[in-house]
């Protein structure tokens, strides 16, 4: 039986985050076979860090790709085509990231039976197999009713919304947002919302984007 949440426990405490990078324990690509050797080698947190820990990188910018394999294949190897088959991935639609790691190891296999030639960047824009640790701040912000998340949606940070709406689905035993989770434990559920939010297309938007959208989705909803 699901547990109903008390009114002096289902508070929902927002979280602010930031990774701390550092290397993921393999030697750096130069070319597209090094990349697909290193990949069947490198600890699973390096996929996990390059396809969803990325999206919080200071440094990631690009508008087109949301993961840095593709984005390196189209920045260095000049390779739109790799860079397309490898941008339509979506990691959250896999059980596991070793299933993730097997696809994108097919997907370069496929694209260097293609080639006549191994792809290859200039030294200097080798791939680098990057991990993160995620290190958790406490915001001060405390949810007690679903109508506190309409009025604190806005102040929260993109790293909030990263932690709470994309890296919950890493922890939360049905794979879902932290929203959602937090939500299902009322007495009396808002399914209206909790719909709502399931519907967001969160993956291939940036956290400014998904911000805005989940603000919108919030908005929309009659509570």
């Amino acid at each position: 039986m699901k547990k109903k949440v008390t009114q002096e426990s289902r508070f929902f405490e927002v979280k602010d985050c930031a990774i701390i990078r550092r290397m993921g324990g393999v030697d750096p690509a130069i070319n597209l076979r090094e990349v697909k050797e290193r990949l069947s080698l490198c600890p699973i947190e390096c996929l996990y860090f390059h396809f969803c820990e990325a999206s919080i990188s200071p440094t990631f910018d690009d508008q087109e790709f949301r993961n840095d394999f593709a984005v390196w294949a189209a920045k260095y190897l000049r390779d739109r085509i790799l860079a397309e088959r490898l941008g339509i991935l979506n990691p959250y639609k896999f059980d596991d990231f070793e299933q993730l790691r097997e696809k994108v190891i097919e997907i370069i296999d496929e694209r260097l039976a293609e080639l006549q030639y191994v792809p290859a960047v200039r030294k200097g824009d080798d791939f680098i197999f990057m991990q993160a640790a995620t290190v958790l701040f406490d915001t001060g912000i405390k949810l007690y009713e679903p109508a506190d998340l309409k009025k604190h949606l806005p102040a929260m940070s993109n790293s909030s919304i990263y932690y709470h709406f994309l890296e919950a689905r890493r922890r939360t035993p049905d794979r879902t947002d932290d929203f959602t989770f937090w939500l299902q434990f009322f007495e009396k559920p808002p399914k209206n919302l909790i719909t709502a939010l399931s519907k967001v297309n969160f993956y291939f938007k940036n956290l400014f984007d998904l911000k805005q959208a989940l603000i919108e989705t919030v908005n929309n909803v009659e509570l």
